[in-house]
């Protein structure tokens, strides 16, 4: 019988002979392969599987044998594609028909055992057969597992060196040979032939249930070592192997311990392997119907210390995505250990804790939903379930937002599995609303989110209107009370539990019981609604069965729940629309789908909300627009024309001027893109004459217009139809919206517009003139010219009457008015002569009774008598006529200097392309333009256009050299009429008109402007009417655009508005002042001054955080050509700061945003400046060093000092030993101070002053202290010159035996000043002349 077959550690390691084990196998003579040539190699091959084939399965146990297929295994690599086929073949076939035979050698053994009739030799015979062929099983088994499995450790080890060298080679253009070896599916079958020979019954071979330790620790360590080969896991056959192998190794030959340990190790390295590891312990619990290897993987993770968790943040990861994974396919096995998890919510790791909310949310949907069992696991079962939901609830308040967010996500996942009860429904809407106001825009967008799930399943039908819950729920609850008298009503008795009505079978009442199916538009709740019939409300007291007392309570308690979420969500609106003005572009695109399916659903205030998105197209973020835009679609036009013209018409009522100037934006940009177009057709009933007939979306407008298609109705037309003149406007204005896109819109329907728009609706509806007057501003040239032809005079005289008539309301004439005369101004021929006409005649209709020079003369004088003649509305509408006429005069003027530009461009332009038609052909006109140019006589044609036109722009109010116009006259007699104030405040609505004419006509000319400037400001500020001082404020805008230079003196003046009392002045300030700013209006200005005004504070702050903060600041500001030259005038305020490495950084990152938009020029003085900072900067820290050392310096030798004089000696001596030495100390001490005065003083800096600050030396009579310092080394540096306060150091180079001489003369100075506060003290000197003999040695501080 051959050896035993024991696993090495590596394949070269059965080369290695032991003498001391001698029943080992080993390899006892190796094969030259790699000296063999091909086609010996190739018989070398096929001698070795012939063997294989031909002999019995055993003979790989054979030492020949055996030591040819090491060879073979250990050349491998080096093999021609064919020899690796066969050898693999061979080996696999083996291995694969050795399995079955493992059975029989149970059968045979069974049969030995039975049969008697063998003596007692022959039995111990059979039996060591037996034996024999077990070992030669086993051995067999064992060497063909062991060279299998090395066989495809050496291919994916060459497989991934090819990868690699594939990568570093990617021009090679090389096909694959044809007779390659595909590696893949001999991999895949290897194996999976591994896996079932660990599947089938191995204790006959090993003798126990479990294999041999070396083979099992073989094969999962291998195992575990293909799992790190991502590649590998892709094929989806050696993949599934591998699970087999691990699952079948760890539960079914208990190697859990040493399983779960890798497993553990790779989901900590490797995040590709999570899914499929979470594969294996599934597959293996599934199969063996033994969760172990599930538990104690879970036992490990619950058993970690959660500070691990906050060190690995990527193993974190991994082993919350491996619990979400393993709560997936094992919910059950997880709910009876989550118990082992739940601590790890204390702990740090969000990752951890976000896993742990999705491993509730994923047992919660599918952990319970079993009916089978005992009422005890029942309940304990719900209990569990409960506790987990709280758990849910209580993490939506997780200090981290990112397990709040994913707290709500989970909850959005339950909901769409109808895993939610209605119990519980309102209470997680609840949390929802108020997760909207958190300050994370992940946790707001995941609350939107949910928000928007609740609404698409909930439980309570299509309509979620308060009002049809309330009706129903209260016929409901008569009806109970019907069914059960007897019965008290009790909320928490008599009622089912919410917590126990779901959505689902356990309900008690399905969704037909809740409305039906969610397609029908109508729901239980709208059947008990009020019904209005003849102008009175009828109510439906019947009301669907449902069935027994206990199903109505169960409906009573379903429609008392959906009240409350219909409540609660109905509260949510006010937040919402803070929402669409978040800065967050998520916020406001979940937003707008959120206010969408609340529209859907009915719910309350949600309409109103809804439209409040339509400013939003102006967004700059594109997502923002595109979510508008799509809603939009998507909500007002429908497929059915009737509707989508109906929706139109109700915004275009019922919005306010703002969200008119939206609407007329989108309408235009869906015009223009092609959403709204003539192929947009469908059917349109007339209620009088017309039967169906199909129209384009304009004529279906026109329609409810009022106008049939070439058929104009009359009034009573209109009423017949139904159309009421608020919906004519309304149509006429949506018609205006799109034909600023599309003009041609209104081409067919001239003669209606005016005929409907000014004719007796007008009366009715006073704005349909006004809107009539837009639309004729919107048509075409064509239209324009169309209309002149056939009812030009018709309309002038309309409009005309319109201006000057009295027909139309106070509030609404001035609207009309505005649009009349732009109307004017675009469709006459000669705009200029209509409007002197209009203006006359409104002068005549105010002053008929007055001579203008007489009430000029009373405006001066402040006399109110002229307004017994003139009416206050008179001469408001007055003043607006003329100052509106002005203003479009000025719009008329540059428009056709528009049109001369324009034509003379057109006209170069066609001269240019016949030039170069005919470039060598030069014509007398090219000759003429080629002199004309040279003399510069084009440039000269541009410079009289714009004298023209400066010329006609200054004749609008002043007039031209023949004097002042009539506008003119009008302009002073305003100007002194808006400075009488104590007429304007009798009259508050005059002084309204007059200072928005005044304004008007200041925004036209300089010099009128500039000499009413001061009176603007003075009005503005003083005026008692918040409208006239927001009029003025907005004016001041305009006025700043026009003419800044003007303006620019009176900036802060402006910026005043910002505190004016009233909150609508403040607002309009708000939006002039930053609509200036960000066109770059006063944005050089306010940056220069504010450049100006951080550079100072560097001078009042001593503190380096400080310094810090401020250059800080100064970083952040948006830099402009002045506020930077503002900067570098300002370097005496900063230069004391550069030593500081934070402020010079924060000026380095100034420089280099200033060098992106320099000019060349300043991009020279910006380089200078850099220079001149690295310079202060280098100089500034070198001399804060120096100055720390002398201080140091300063410190040691004055410690020294306390031990040269001793007290007790100084005493001793008496007045009398005042010696020659003495007069000679003090004689040094007045050279050093006139040395010391002579010294240039500098500023001396401390770390907690900006300023030159110096500490004062402070002597008792206990020390003595030196101010005199010898700086060691200081001729190796640069001289530094310092002053104080109190003394003057100066800093020598000499000799100890100078250095001893002064500080012996600084002791006897001190000496004389003590001897002189002695006699002070006891009254022999006074103090006068105390100081005066202590001032003979200044360098003493004073006590």
């Amino acid at each position: 019988m051959a050896p035993s077959f024991i696993f090495p550690q590596t394949l070269t390691s059965l080369e290695e002979e032991d003498d001391s084990d001698c029943t080992r196998l080993t390899v006892q003579n190796t094969f030259p392969i790699s000296s063999l040539r091909p086609p010996e190699l190739e018989e070398f091959v096929k001698g070795v599987s012939f063997d294989l084939s031909d002999k019995e399965l055993f003979c790989v146990e054979e030492q020949e044998v055996f030591d040819r297929v090491y060879s073979l295994v250990k050349g491998f690599a080096s093999l021609s594609p064919g020899c690796k086929f066969n050898l693999v073949e061979s080996l696999r076939s083996n291995l694969s028909v050795l399995l079955p035979n493992v059975d029989s050698l149970s059968r045979s053994r069974r049969s030995l055992s039975r049969d008697d009739e063998h003596d007692e030799s022959d039995e111990r015979g059979g039996e060591q057969l037996v034996a024999d062929r077990v070992a030669s099983h086993r051995n067999a088994f064992k060497i063909y597992s062991f060279f299998l499995m090395h066989i495809v450790l050496i291919e994916e080890s060459s497989s991934s060196s090819a990868n690699n060298a594939t990568k570093v080679v990617a021009s090679s253009r090389k096909k694959q040979p044809v007779n390659s070896w595909n590696w893949e599916p001999q991999r895949g079958r290897i194996m999976n032939l591994i896996a079932n020979s660990l599947e089938i019954n191995l204790s006959l071979l090993f003798g126990s249930s479990d294999p041999d330790e070396n083979y099992l620790s073989f094969i999962m360590k291998h195992a575990f070592l293909m799992f790190e080969n991502a590649l590998l896991l892709k094929d989806s056959d050696a993949k599934d192997a591998l699970c087999r192998i691990i699952g079948t190794c760890a539960t079914k030959y208990h190697y859990i311990a040493q399983s779960c340990a890798s497993i553990l190790h790779l989901i900590h390295k490797y995040d590709f392997v999570v899914t499929h590891l979470a594969d294996a312990v599934a597959g293996a619990e599934k199969k063996y119907a033994d969760g172990s290897m599930a538990i104690s993987l879970i036992r490990e993770i619950g058993r970690t210390d959660p500070k691990d968790y906050v060190k690995d943040t990527v193993g974190s990861e991994n082993i919350g995505r491996f619990l979400v994974e393993l709560s997936d396919r094992l919910p059950k096995l997880l709910s009876t250990n989550i118990g082992l998890l739940v601590p790890h919510f204390g702990g740090e790791s969000y990752k951890i804790r976000n896993a742990l909310v999705a491993v509730l949310g994923k047992l919660i949907a599918k952990a319970f939903n079993d009916v089978e069992g005992e009422v005890s696991s029942k309940s304990i079962r719900l209990r569990t379930k409960q506790a987990m939901l709280e758990i849910l609830l209580e993490r939506c308040r997780d200090v981290s937002a990112y397990t709040r967010s994913r707290v709500l996500q989970v909850w959005a996942e339950l909901c769409e599995e109808h895993s939610i009860s209605i119990g519980l429904w309102n209470e997680v809407a609840t949390v929802a609303s108020g997760r909207l106001e958190d300050k994370s825009a992940i946790v707001r967008k995941s609350a939107l989110n949910l928000l928007i799930m609740m609404l698409q399943h909930n439980p309570f039908g299509p309509q979620l209107r308060a009002a049809s819950f309330e009706a129903t729920l209260e016929q409901y609850k008569k009806k109970l009370n019907e069914l059960a008298p007897k019965c008290p009503p009790n909320s928490s008795d008599g009622l089912v539990s919410d917590n126990n009505v779901s959505f689902g079978d356990d309900s008690g009442v399905d969704d037909e019981e809740f409305g039906g199916d969610s397609k029908n538009q109508d729901s239980l709740t709208d059947s008990c609604l009020p019904h209005e019939a003849n102008g009175t409300l009828e109510v439906d007291n019947s009301v669907p069965d449902v069935g027994n007392v206990e199903q109505t309570r169960t409906l009573v308690a379903s429609l008392e729940a959906g009240l409350s979420f219909s409540n609660c969500m109905s509260a949510t609106m006010p937040t919402l629309v803070q929402l669409m003005a978040s800065s967050s572009s998520s916020d406001v695109e979940n937003t707008i789908l959120l206010l969408m399916r609340c529209r859907q659903f009915q719910i309350d205030e949600s309409e109103a909300c809804l439209r409040k998105m339509l400013p939003l197209v102006f967004s700059q973020d594109k997502s923002i627009y595109e979510a508008v835009e799509n809603a939009f679609i998507t909500i007002y036009l429908r497929k059915n024309p009737v509707e989508t013209a109906k929706n139109l018409l109700n915004l275009a009522m019922d919005s306010n001027i703002g969200d008119l100037a939206a609407l007329e934006f989108i309408l235009g940009a869906l015009v223009s893109k092609g959403e709204i177009t003539a192929s947009m057709v469908s059917f349109f009933l007339d209620k009088t004459t017309y039967e169906q007939s199909t129209f384009t979306l304009s004529e279906r407008l026109l329609m409810v217009f009022g106008i049939s298609n070439g058929f104009s109705l009359t009034v009573e037309d209109f009423s017949s139809c139904g159309t009421t003149a608020q919906q004519s406007r309304g149509a006429l204005s949506v018609l205006c919206m799109a034909a600023k896109s599309s003009p041609t819109i209104l081409s067919s329907h001239l003669q209606d517009i005016v005929d409907i728009g000014f004719g007796r609706w007008a009366k009715v509806e006073p704005l349909l003139s006004r809107t009539a007057c837009l639309a004729l501003q919107r048509l075409s040239e064509e239209d324009k010219k169309k209309l002149l032809l056939t009812n030009g005079n018709r309309v002038f005289g309309i409009l005309e009457s319109l201006v000057s008539g009295f027909s139309l309301p106070e509030n609404i004439w001035y609207a009309a008015a505005d649009r009349a005369i732009a109307a004017l101004y675009i469709i006459h021929p000669t705009p200029e002569t209509i409007a002197a006409s209009l203006v006359n005649r409104s002068l005549q209709s105010v002053f008929d009774s007055c001579d203008v020079s007489e009430l000029q003369t009373n405006t001066v004088s402040g006399s109110s008598n002229m307004l017994t003649t003139v009416q206050v509305a008179k001469l408001s509408r007055y003043l607006f006529v003329v100052s509106h006429v002005a203003m479009n005069q000025l719009v008329y003027i540059e428009s056709c200097i528009r049109k001369i530009q324009k034509s003379k461009a057109k006209k170069e332009k066609m001269v240019a392309e016949d030039k170069n038609l005919d470039v060598n052909t030069p014509s007398d006109a090219q000759k003429d333009d080629g002199i004309n140019s040279e003399l510069g006589l084009a440039a000269s044609e541009d410079a009289m256009l714009d004298i023209l036109a400066e010329r006609a722009e200054k004749e609008i109010v002043f007039g031209g050299s023949s004097g002042k116009n009539l506008i003119g006259h009008c302009a002073s007699f305003l100007s002194k009429l808006c400075r009488n104030f104590n007429l304007m405040q009798k009259y508050p609505e005059l002084q309204a008109s007059g200072m928005l004419a005044l304004c008007r006509l200041m925004i036209i000319d300089a010099e009128f402007c500039e000499s009413n400037l001061q009176l603007l400001f003075t009005v503005v500020e003083n005026a008692p009417s918040e409208t006239v001082r927001s009029n003025c404020t907005i004016a001041l805008g305009d006025l700043a655009v026009r003419f800044p230079n003007l303006l620019e003196p009176w900036t802060e003046n402006m910026y005043a508005r910002l505190r004016d009392q009233s909150v609508s002045v403040r607002k309009n300030a708000v939006l002039v002042l930053s609509h200036l700013i960000l066109n770059d209006m006063m944005k050089d200005k306010q940056m220069e001054s504010l450049v100006e005004k951080l550079c100072n504070r560097f001078t009042g702050v001593s503190d380096i955080r400080q310094w810090e903060y401020i250059s800080y600041c100064l970083s952040q500001l948006a830099f402009t050509e002045k506020s930077m030259r503002k900067l570098m005038e300002s370097f005496k305020a900063y230069e004391h700061v550069l030593s500081e490495d934070v402020v010079m950084e924060n000026f380095r990152n100034i420089i280099n945003k200033a060098k992106k938009f320099a000019k060349p020029e300043l991009k020279s003085s910006i380089e200078e400046f850099e220079e001149k900072l690295n310079k202060f900067h280098n100089e500034k820290k070198e001399q804060v060093l120096t100055e720390k050392n002398a201080q140091a310096h300063q410190q040691k030798v004055g410690s020294l000092g306390n031990f040269m004089a001793p007290k007790k000696d100084v005493e001793e001596s008496g007045e009398s030993e005042i010696t020659e030495d003495e007069e000679e100390a003090d004689k040094s001490v007045d050279d050093t101070r006139s040395l010391g005065s002579k010294s240039k003083p500098t500023k001396s800096r401390t770390r907690s002053d900006a300023s030159s600050e110096v500490t004062e030396l402070e002597i008792d009579d206990d020390e003595v202290q030196s101010p005199l310092v010898n700086l060691r080394g200081a001729s190796k540096s640069r001289m530094k010159k310092s002053s104080t306060r109190s003394q003057n150091v100066y800093a020598d180079t000499s000799t100890r035996r100078n250095t001893r001489s002064k500080r012996r003369g600084v002791c006897e100075c001190v000496l004389r000043n003590r001897r002189a506060l002695r006699r002070v003290r006891t009254e022999e000197m006074t103090p006068t002349e105390w100081s005066r003999e202590t001032a003979k040695s200044p360098v003493i501080g004073r006590k």
